[in-house]
């Protein structure tokens, strides 16, 4: 083991699919990475283990995950974990593996926990192939372009949703995707683990029934493809796009609303571009 960084995946809710491997590994390595040692020590304390724990988080200087590799290369065995699940997939251990990798340290990666698949297995959309998006961008005006691009993926596709989001997520993808299906994933693999299944319309207003108890977890969604009668303008610019609702008779106000409708992008965004 010396000289080598392990991902080691972490349960996303239930403690039993800590796998013997992977305890295994944290047992024996020389310290462990963690994204939160308060989180990382609780689950070190309930597997019995006790190891040296550094933080390693979105805001983890350079210096830092120099120290760590300078501490690998010196024939060290790191441990990386992160809150819930597998590290580095949208999760800052990714920087760590790709200096690791940079500069010439063996990685293992170890299967486990992923809430992505737990999600796709479950979700009865078409899985053969599938694109992971993880979580939207902050920004309304960057969130809406990332969605507007979504709009044309052929591929099911999966989103991470924070609960503080959630409700005006929802809203803002039922605007793009209307009537794809879709399935929203409740706090997988817990207690109270749910699954919301309908069209993304649909499931954005049975959400606003809920009591805010009901609402409270962590999401993960899966929203179907661009099904192939929707994919007319998917090779079209946004002038062509337009030029095509013009030329079936709508004004060009009209065809520049249609075109917001289908490409999930906002009005004001279509006539700026339409007009320069």
């Amino acid at each position: 083991m010396a000289g080598t960084l392990y991902i080691v995946p972490t349960p996303i809710g239930n403690l039993g699919d800590m796998t013997l491997r992977a305890k295994e590994t944290l047992e024996n390595v020389d310290f462990i990475a963690a994204e939160d040692t308060r989180v990382g020590g609780k689950l070190l304390m309930l597997l019995g283990i006790k190891k040296p724990l550094v933080a390693y988080h979105e805001h983890t200087s350079k210096s830092a995950t120099e120290s760590i590799i300078e501490r690998i290369q010196s024939g060290e065995s790191c441990a990386l974990i992160t809150d819930a699940g597998t590290p580095a997939v949208s999760d800052p251990g990714e920087r760590l593996v790709h200096a690791c990798a940079q500069s010439g340290i063996p990685v293992c990666s170890l299967p486990g926990a992923c809430a992505a698949i737990v999600a796709i297995s479950a979700s009865g959309l078409p899985s053969r192939r599938f694109c992971f998006e993880g979580f939207l961008p902050e920004g309304k005006s960057e969130r809406r372009e990332r969605i507007g691009e979504l709009t044309r993926e052929k591929r099911s596709f999966i989103l991470y949703i924070s609960p503080h989001d959630i409700e005006k997520y929802l809203e803002e993808l039922a605007n793009a995707f209307k009537n794809r299906n879709c399935v929203l994933c409740k706090e997988l693999t817990k207690i109270h683990e749910r699954y919301f299944r309908g069209t993304v319309e649909a499931l954005s207003e049975q959400f606003k029934t809920l009591s805010p108890s009901e609402k409270k977890g962590e999401y993960v969604m899966v929203i179907e493809g661009m099904p192939d009668e929707e994919a007319f303008w998917a090779e079209m610019s946004i002038e062509q796009h337009v030029e095509h609702y013009i030329s079936l008779g709508l004004s060009k106000m009209d065809a520049c609303k249609a075109v917001s409708r289908d490409r999930g992008v906002g009005k004001g965004e279509i006539y700026k571009i339409i007009n320069g």
